[in-house]
């Protein structure tokens, strides 16, 4: 979500004569776009905010602004605790950046804190978010090159309140956005070279469900059904979704879309019944591997991965236990795991139980040193298979990398006199297998697709 916000954000300040910069010394705006899902992250906000005071105090025309998650959670207090910060944006606010930042100009001060969260708000329509707008940036430039796979928001907000979690006070109530407005910003990126589409939300799976401005005859399995329809859209991806609205429908897409990616990220969390009630998740155990299991009758090929929590507050031995035999039984592909940490707001920060930090440390070294044995064996089994992939660019010693379906990185080198560019979509012989990637040799380019 964060990633697509800094986009739009991107998008929406190109009419004021804004282009980015590579070198934050030259930058004339600096936004950080934060997130405050762990207590790191909000932590590292800070300490870059610590240091471009003293960039500020060399350049006073510097602008400085804040939007995201911490952003809403702190609101004025982030100017109370950094007074050189110009602007604080709550995420509902951001599309008002160009017209705060014009304000603030003329102000010649900073503003207060924008972070609003409104029951009735709603994502623009797709035509007020810029893609390309070359006359707006002035003579001599010109945009960069769209990219061949973008992200489109399809809600906002979350209704779930898991115990642990900022993200309804933070991004506030769900909303899903109109059908027609999904599936003409689908339109637009295809008409202009883009490839893959990522449907974005909180929790995809309830598209539709809950406080929409949607057709409500539309489920998300009916969405995917219908971008999937749209000329042009060569992959499709969706994250992220909760077990606990996983419908059979959904599940079923696997096997009815060609273009449906086959990558599933489905966060279990945990491995106990015990924590995921703690949690206030609303499945158990049992259901979740009834969902992998179903998945994997739809599409044999599946990668999954998930999230793990470690250390959550009760968490004993025993519950850890189960966390890792249930990573023994899916044996995901790959998976984002972290320590529990209390977040502002949040139940289970008033939890007593607490795990100590060296405990917590070791449980999640024990559960990474074993995903990361699952995942190389996992890789293995790609070796000797003929992929389809996506060129993304150039790393080390001069390799080429792009993207699998299954969303695997592999390398691999060009033929003397061969021609590929990034976005060009060929077929890849795996050879090799590491943990985190693939690599293989080059057979074919597929022809362009009209």
């Amino acid at each position: 979500m964060n990633e697509r916000d800094s986009e739009i954000i991107e998008q929406l300040l190109v009419p004021s004569g804004f282009i980015p910069v590579s070198d934050m010394d030259a930058a004339d705006l600096i936004i950080l776009n934060t997130c405050s899902i762990r207590a790191k992250a909000e932590q590292k906000v800070y300490s870059l905010l610590g240091q471009l005071r003293r960039q500020k105090s060399r350049n006073p025309n510097l602008l400085i602004g804040v939007t995201g998650c911490v952003a809403q959670q702190e609101g004025n207090r982030i100017q109370r605790k950094m007074p050189h910060v110009d602007l604080v944006v709550g995420t509902q606010q951001i599309y008002r950046i160009p017209d705060l930042i014009e304000n603030l100009t003329a102000q010649s001060g900073n503003l207060a804190a924008e972070i609003t969260l409104s029951p009735a708000f709603a994502i623009p329509p797709f035509h007020n978010l810029l893609y390309t707008n070359t006359a707006a940036l002035g003579p001599g430039a010109s945009p960069a090159p769209l990219d061949f796979k973008k992200f489109v928001t399809i809600m906002q907000g979350c209704n779930n309140y898991c115990s642990y979690c900022v993200v309804p006070f933070t991004r506030g109530r769900e909303i899903s956005r109109p059908v027609a407005d999904i599936l003409e910003e689908v339109a637009l990126l295809v008409s202009q070279g883009v490839k893959e589409i990522t449907l974005l939300g909180q929790n995809v799976n309830s598209y539709g469900q809950t406080n929409a401005v949607a057709d409500s005859s539309v489920d998300f399995s009916d969405l995917l059904h219908r971008v999937a329809e749209i000329k042009g859209v060569r992959r499709l991806r969706f994250t992220t979704s909760n077990p606990k609205d996983l419908s059979d429908e959904l599940m079923r897409c696997f096997a009815e879309i060609d273009t449906l990616c086959p990558q599933f990220h489905l966060p279990v969390q945990s491995g106990s019944d015990a924590v995921l009630k703690a949690m206030n998740r609303k499945y158990t155990i049992s259901t979740y591997l009834q969902q992998v299991e179903s998945l994997l009758r739809y599409q044999p090929n599946l990668a999954l991965s998930t999230d793990i929590i470690v250390g959550f507050p009760g968490e004993t031995e025993d519950d850890f236990a189960g966390t890792m035999e249930l990573l023994e039984k899916v044996r995901f592909h790959s998976s984002f795991s972290f320590k529990y940490s209390d977040r502002p707001g949040t139940r289970s920060a008033d939890f007593a139980d607490k795990v100590a930090e060296e405990t917590k440390s070791e449980r999640l070294q024990r559960f990474q040193e074993r995903q990361d044995q699952i995942s190389l064996e996992r890789n293995r089994e790609y070796l000797g298979r003929t992929m389809d992939v996506i060129i993304e660019g150039t790393g080390k010693n001069d390799l080429l990398h792009g993207r699998t379906t299954t969303n695997h990185i592999v390398h691999f080198p060009t033929e003397p006199g061969t021609r590929l560019d990034r976005g060009d979509e060929i077929k890849v012989t795996i050879n090799q297998a590491g943990q985190h990637s693939l690599a293989g040799n080059v057979i074919a380019k597929e022809d362009d697709h009209d």
